[in-house]
């Protein structure tokens, strides 16, 4: 609405403007021999309160249409802008005669383009403001409240009273007027029912941003706000129950809801029951989905397309073949060399073909190319720590898991030896302490406590010491705390006598006396796959490695069992380990490429917030802030001898079990025995192993 007319309500009742319709204030001039007020910003605030365009007339006995200087003195005294804003929501939504008045109300330009930006992210077209003629104001659009029945002719045209302007124009409004305003589409008419029926609209498309399940305000219509006929609009209240209104509150800081809940049970009890059979189901669907991807792909997965790929179509005839790891390996090269020029055109070329939702190839390039312009700029390590502090839902992390588990054997593996090798060498323990290094999440434990529970002559009393990183904030214990309440769930679940204590240090800190090491108790240390991100001499005289396993030796366990990343881009020479780095990374893409659809957002979150944020670390990263740090399992092998420990195989029985768990996923996952070390890979390619230890 144009703000440069203004309108005052009559405490009379109805419309009026001022001086019959209209008055002029010294500033304003008339339009085409009309005398219409011209909007002026400067003295808007100096003739009268107005606010948004809304003018607020002092109630005076004169019926002249200029406001005394004592009056207006006062005024400014007594009320402000916010008893102004204050009046017009009085005036709006409380007065009892409400509906015995006529609201006209004309929003400013601004006030429009607030609710403009308020349509856009609603995605709704902003309703077009009344027609002008030529810049004037049609006074057919001045109408009477609805509810007033005297203000409509029998094809419900709305009157307008007459009057006469201070030229002499007439301002009467006939029955029939072609411009009077549509009461369903205008935002300018102040009708409680249209007012309701819009803020009803607004409210459902506002709810579907809220989370699912999350119902704030049940019924509307019947609970928030009511507004039937011939009634005054009030300001809605809630109505709901005590625990709905709770449920509302706590929204704000909602933590994750990752205790308990049949989908969680499903993921990490997979080994047993109805986890197993639904783990079955994951594998058959990711072959369908993943073989329906293979089919659209019409190039080998070792090459990429140009920018114009569009999967499920036919490639042309000539298309351009671009070897991505080629393209890389140089790029790596200039960086190396501080050839900044160059550098920077190989990246340019790597990022018009590398894409995080194309194929294998084109994901990896584009996570490695992330990793090369972080160095290049030399931002690697603020990149990796916001990286490290992004909150990231444990439940995200479940499902990606479960993911995981469901196209590879690894994780499934490594846990059912774990798990089978503590129950077999414990199978007549009364009570176990168990010391995770790294335990995170704790996927490996719920399906332990599930078999346990069901050993002869009942579960022996659990006690589990979880060990993990800090984490960034304020609570560096956060995630392996809940990570105990779950557990305490689950063993409630099972009847298994359970403890469990979390201690977030860095490894190297922890003391023998944290542990409370209880000798009547059978001790199991387990570290899977964590021990990489232990820095090594190459940062410190002292190796944290060196103290973290003469920490373990100390505490005499019965059974140490130590699962390792396989790789060897742990070179001090960064073109040397960033070609070890490629190759592994390789291995995990392909793998993912040849098991898991594309679309799938799990296998995203897996490439970018896990093996994205490793592969940067890698490359962008230098001394102690570069936190990974593989070695390869034949150096974990000596590093064990040296610090006083002695290998223990695993049992026959293991070794074909775990090969038959094998045989159920795809054809090129491979296992093996080295040396006492039972080996993981992709296409010979091994990445991960791992073997148990006893101290000498």
């Amino acid at each position: 609405m144009d703000p440069r007319f203004s309108t005052s309500i009559n405490r009379n009742g109805g419309t009026q403007l001022n001086n019959q319709s209209i008055h002029m204030l010294p500033h304003q001039k008339p339009i085409n021999n009309h005398s219409f007020p011209v909007y002026d910003p400067v003295n808007m605030y100096q003739n009268s309160h107005n606010f948004r365009g809304l003018q607020f007339d002092p109630p005076t006995t004169s019926s002249s249409p200029i406001v005394s200087s004592s009056t207006e003195n006062e005024l400014h005294e007594d009320c402000d802008l916010s008893d102004a804003i204050l009046g017009y929501i009085s005036q709006v939504l409380m007065e009892e005669d409400l509906e015995d008045k006529s609201c006209v109300l004309y929003e400013s330009l601004d006030l429009q383009a607030a609710e403009k930006s308020f349509y856009d992210v609603l995605g709704q077209k902003y309703p077009p403001s009344p027609s002008y003629d030529e810049g004037l104001f049609s006074v057919d659009q001045f109408i009477q409240s609805p509810h007033d029945s005297s203000s409509l002719d029998n094809n419900n045209n709305a009157y307008v009273g007459e009057s006469e302007s201070p030229n002499g124009m007439s301002v009467s409004s006939t029955s029939k007027s072609n411009n009077v305003i549509d009461l369903l589409d205008s935002p300018e008419v102040c009708d409680k029912d249209q007012m309701m029926l819009k803020f009803n609209m607004g409210f459902e498309e506002a709810n579907k941003f809220l989370p699912a399940g999350t119902n704030l305000l049940t019924d509307f219509n019947a609970g928030v706000c009511q507004a039937p006929t011939g009634s005054r609009v009030r300001k809605g209240t809630y109505e709901g129950d005590e625990d709905d209104q709770r449920s509302v509150k706590q929204a704000a800081i909602f933590q994750d809801a990752t205790m308990r809940s049949n989908e969680i049970d499903l993921i990490l009890l997979c080994s047993m029951g109805q986890g197993d059979v639904a783990l079955r189901l994951l594998r058959n669907k990711l072959r369908t989905e993943t073989g329906k991807d293979m089919h659209k792909d019409n190039l080998p997965k070792s090459l990429t397309k140009g920018r114009g790929k569009t999967r499920g179509k036919k490639p042309k005839s000539k298309k351009e073949v671009i070897d991505l790891r080629t393209l890389l390996v140089t790029c790596a090269q200039a960086v190396a060399t501080d050839d900044r020029r160059n550098a920077s055109e190989l990246l340019k070329q790597i990022r018009q073909h590398a894409s995080p939702f194309g194929d294998g190839n084109q994901r990896l390039a584009h996570c490695f190319a992330n990793g090369l312009e972080a160095r290049l700029a030399g931002t690697g390590s603020q990149i990796h720590r916001g990286l490290v502090s992004k909150k990231v839902s444990a439940a995200d992390y479940i499902r990606a898991y479960y993911l995981y588990i469901g196209c590879s054997p690894f994780r499934k593996i490594s846990n059912f030896a774990s798990n089978r090798t503590i129950m077999n060498m414990a199978q007549h323990a009364t009570r176990i302490h168990i010391i995770d290094f790294g335990i995170l999440y704790g996927f490996q434990w719920p399906t332990f406590i599930q078999r346990i529970s069901q050993r002869e002559g009942g579960p022996p009393r659990i006690r589990l010491t979880g060990i993990e990183f800090p984490q960034p904030g304020f609570r560096p214990a956060e995630t392996i705390e809940e990570t105990g309440v779950r557990l305490k769930e689950y063993a409630k679940k099972f009847n298994v006598p359970f403890e469990y204590k979390s201690i977030a240090k860095r490894w190297e800190n922890v003391s023998i006396e944290d542990l409370k090491i209880d000798e009547n108790e059978f001790l199991v240390v387990n570290c899977m796959y964590r021990s990489k991100n232990v820095l090594d001499e190459t940062v410190g005289v002292d190796s944290a490695r060196n103290v973290v396993l003469d920490l373990i030796r100390k505490t005499s366990p019965n059974i140490f069992i130590h699962g390792i990343l396989n790789g060897s881009y742990n070179a001090p020479f960064f073109l040397t380990r960033f070609k070890e780095a490629l190759f592994h990374f390789s291995a995990l893409f392909d793998m993912l490429e040849t098991n898991v659809p594309r679309e799938r957002s799990e296998r995203k979150l897996l490439e970018g917030e896990v093996f994205g944020r490793e592969a940067l670390n890698v490359i962008a990263c230098e001394g102690w802030e570069r936190i990974e740090r593989p070695e390869t399992y034949k150096q974990w092998h000596v590093r064990n001898l040296r610090a006083g420990f002695v290998s223990v195989p695993f049992s026959r029985e293991i070794i074909k079990l775990a090969k038959e768990k094998v045989g159920l996923y795809h054809k090129d996952f491979m296992i093996d025995v080295d040396n006492d070390w039972l080996l993981q890979g992709w296409k010979g390619r091994i990445i991960y192993a791992m073997s148990c230890w006893k101290a000498a």
